[in-house]
């Protein structure tokens, strides 16, 4: 059988009373950090005992969530009333208007401007403002340099590679110029040297000489001619 669901009613006796505060205020904690872990929700929790005590949890704290559910609540009211939502917009935009303001303020001070209302402290801690911020800057200005010569180091390696590479190339063409140059050079020569030998055979004398001239056969004998 299935267990039975417990009567939801105040307890009467005292230390069961007790007790069983103890148990659900642990679990109720609990369960509202568990909350607050697992979903990422802004938890607030405050639990007063018959006698008093406080016991509260809050995920931030119990003064901000407080705050921000005065505000929800504030601006759920107003926009509820039309009214009130144009002085909440009213107030918005004075506010606005003010932080403008002193955000021009404060720009004028750093420039050097309006500073004869500031007092002491109020200037030792403009000066220490801007010490940080010049600090900020000369980091900044240090990165983006360091960042530079790498680069240009880097580029340097490159062109540096590329020189040797066409020093290369270039001794490589240097010498196939002198040995084309070179085989140029004995064609030449072997040419002239051919053309050479050629017009000696040309302009040597030639020895002509008269041979004596044969006497004719006559090998058939004579015949006497009879004439009657």
């Amino acid at each position: 059988m299935g267990r039975g669901k417990a009567v939801i009613q105040r307890i009467d006796n005292s230390t069961s009373r007790q007790v069983t505060f103890s148990k659900r205020r642990s679990g109720l904690l609990k369960k509202a950090r568990e909350l607050s872990i697992l979903c990422d929700a802004e938890v607030g929790l405050i639990v007063f005992s018959s006698s008093g005590k406080l016991y509260d949890y809050a995920s931030t704290s119990t003064n901000s969530v407080i705050e921000r559910y005065k505000r929800v609540k504030e601006e759920h009211h107003q926009l509820m009333n039309p009214a009130s939502v144009v002085k909440f917009w009213q107030r918005e935009a004075a506010s606005l208007r003010q932080q403008l303001q002193h955000l021009q303020e404060y720009h004028r001070q750093l420039m050097g401007e309006e500073l004869s209302g500031l007092s002491i402290d109020d200037l030792q801690n403009l000066e220490n403002q801007l010490e940080k911020s010049l600090k900020s800057v000369r980091m900044k200005k240090d990165q983006i340099l360091t960042h530079e010569i790498k680069e240009l180091n880097h580029k340097g390696h490159l062109t540096r590679q590329e020189s040797l590479e066409l020093q290369k190339k270039l001794d490589l063409m240097c010498q196939e110029n002198t040995e084309l140059k070179r085989k140029v050079d004995e064609k030449r020569q072997a040419n002239e040297a051919s053309r050479s030998s050629h017009g000696n055979d040309l302009h040597a004398p030639v020895h002509l000489q008269l041979s004596q001239p044969l006497p004719p056969k006559n090998d058939a004998p004579e015949k006497s001619i009879t004439l009657g």
